[in-house]
């Protein structure tokens, strides 16, 4: 339920029926404030900067953790994040698979501009060098740097996370199932040893599954040791698990300890990760200067069964349906984000460099990027609006729809998804078959399940996000005229 409330200048300002008047005016003399002063405004208290950490899950549910869902495992830890901090329930990724995925969260591009598309094998370039990572932003302000995880946007020397702008990284180059243990096609995928990296050098030359377990911790470890070094000064830190991405591991601590199965152990370490990394934080007093933000980089790979979260909404992993694009989301920081707060407020993951670029008062990248500053849609100033007029999705090299920029709308072009006929179970994929979906107008606010087809109902919607997505393919996909053809039907 909305009201409306006008401040001193005129301007008339929809307000959430939980947003207090007190609120509104402590936010208002902020935002106030923030305008003669610019460290306020970017986060900065006696010109100490932010820092930043960002844990980005790999094919983690929406469902999966309990602040989003009802889980029968426990996490304590990621509950108490979203009561430190807000929960935001309508966070998107562009495009529901690892790499693209991943390179638009560092790059602040769609795939279709960086070309970064699906999940890129071993020996892949990935993210071409002309286009900066939040970690060269940052690293040119100043901030000291670092990646340990899965990053999956290149093993090339000059795609490496060393010439990416992390000053420290450790973890494997793609996926952990891409390795000679492959349930479906190891004789391919043994041809590229899976390898861990440590600071630009292979540490361990053929990860087994004796290495597997030790993953989770092994970042951990390093996370924690970052921030215990680099608390004087302002640090980026970038933890991409690789975890819950099957194959599924635990180490022995979490080993048959949910009562939930092998998912559930992995989900507790990840969230016993999270507390590490929190406590880390607090130890070295820089909680409250340091803004976290918790994701995952799409749905959940469903056909892999009882190895795979859950997702209340439509399809899953590999589609451009919500139960694909998006993810949880959490973001605590204590000293501008309200704790315990629930936005509905629409964003994707393209707008967190520059919004972090805005909080670190960085330069932005010299190249061209999509994502917009949100940080006024982050903490609830009142009136604010999305920047974008929409946000687009797609599968591989297909573009396949549009969403309006207040979540509110969601136009599918006529295509091809997969959908699951049946599950997988213990490691073992399931099987897909193949659907299409009509031009379909979707109210996500009163149909987030995207069942009921409205386009005959809101025909003056459907025109103006057939023009968004007009837009969007005439900048991005004009080799590809064929397949937009369904632009000039009915709406």
């Amino acid at each position: 339920m909305m009201g409306e409330m006008t401040c001193a200048t005129g301007r008339r300002y929809r307000m959430s029926t939980t947003y207090t008047r007190r609120n509104f005016l402590k936010t208002a003399a902020l935002s106030i404030a923030a305008m003669g002063l610019p460290g306020i405004c970017k986060g900065q208290k006696s010109g100490k900067l932010p820092n930043f950490v960002i844990i980005f899950l790999d094919d983690s549910g929406w469902a999966d953790f309990k602040p989003f869902g009802a889980p029968s495992y426990q996490t304590p830890n990621v509950e108490q994040l979203a009561k430190d901090g807000c929960r935001f329930n309508n966070f998107y990724v562009p495009q529901a698979v690892c790499s693209a995925s991943r390179a638009a969260l560092l790059s602040g591009c769609y795939p279709c501009r960086t070309k970064v598309f699906g999940a890129h094998p071993p020996r892949a370039r990935g993210l071409d060098p002309g286009y900066a990572t939040i970690g060269q932003v940052l690293k040119a302000r100043g901030y000291t740097t670092a990646v340990f995880g899965k990053w999956h946007i290149g093993d090339q020397p000059d795609t490496r996370p060393p010439a990416r702008g992390f000053d420290e990284s450790c973890g494997l180059m793609y996926s952990n199932d891409m390795w000679e243990f492959h349930p479906e096609d190891p004789k391919y995928w043994g041809k590229y040893p899976l390898q861990f990296w440590d600071n630009g050098k292979v540490t361990i030359e053929r990860v087994t599954k004796e290495h597997q377990p030790m993953l989770t911790t092994w970042y951990t470890k390093h996370a924690v040791d970052f921030i215990n070094r680099n608390k004087e000064k302002p640090f980026f830190l970038y933890v991409p698990h690789s975890m819950p991405h099957v194959p599924l591991f635990c180490s022995e601590k979490f080993k048959d300890k949910s009562g939930a199965g092998l998912y559930g152990d992995v989900m507790m370490e990840i969230d016993w990760s999270v507390g590490k990394i929190m406590e880390a934080l607090k130890a070295n007093g820089v909680e409250d200067d340091t803004l976290v933000l918790f994701s995952s980089d799409n749905g959940p790979w469903i056909s892999y069964g009882n190895h795979a979260g859950k997702t209340p909404f439509r399809e899953a992993k590999g589609t451009s349906f919500d139960g694909g694009t998006r993810s949880a989301c959490i973001i605590k920081y204590p000293r501008l984000i309200k704790a315990g707060t629930v936005s509905k407020n629409t964003f994707c993951s393209i707008d967190i460099l520059p919004t972090l670029a805005y909080l670190a008062g960085a330069s932005p990248p010299a190249n061209p990027i999509d994502g917009k500053n949100v940080w006024d849609l982050i903490v609830a100033v009142p009136g604010a609006r999305n920047p974008h007029e929409y946000y687009p999705f797609s599968t591989g090299k297909t573009f396949e729809g549009v969403i309006s920029s207040d979540g509110r709308w969601k136009l599918h072009l006529p295509h091809t998804y997969r959908t699951l006929v049946e599950a997988g179970r213990d490691g073992m994929p399931g099987k897909y078959t193949q659907r299409e979906i009509e031009l379909s107008l979707f109210d996500m606010e009163n149909d987030p399940y995207e069942t009921t087809n409205v386009l005959d109902k809101y025909p003056q919607v459907a025109e103006r996000l057939k023009r968004y997505a007009e837009q969007h393919r005439q900048k991005f996909y004009m080799d590809d005229k064929a397949r937009f053809s369904m632009l000039d039907s009915r709406p």
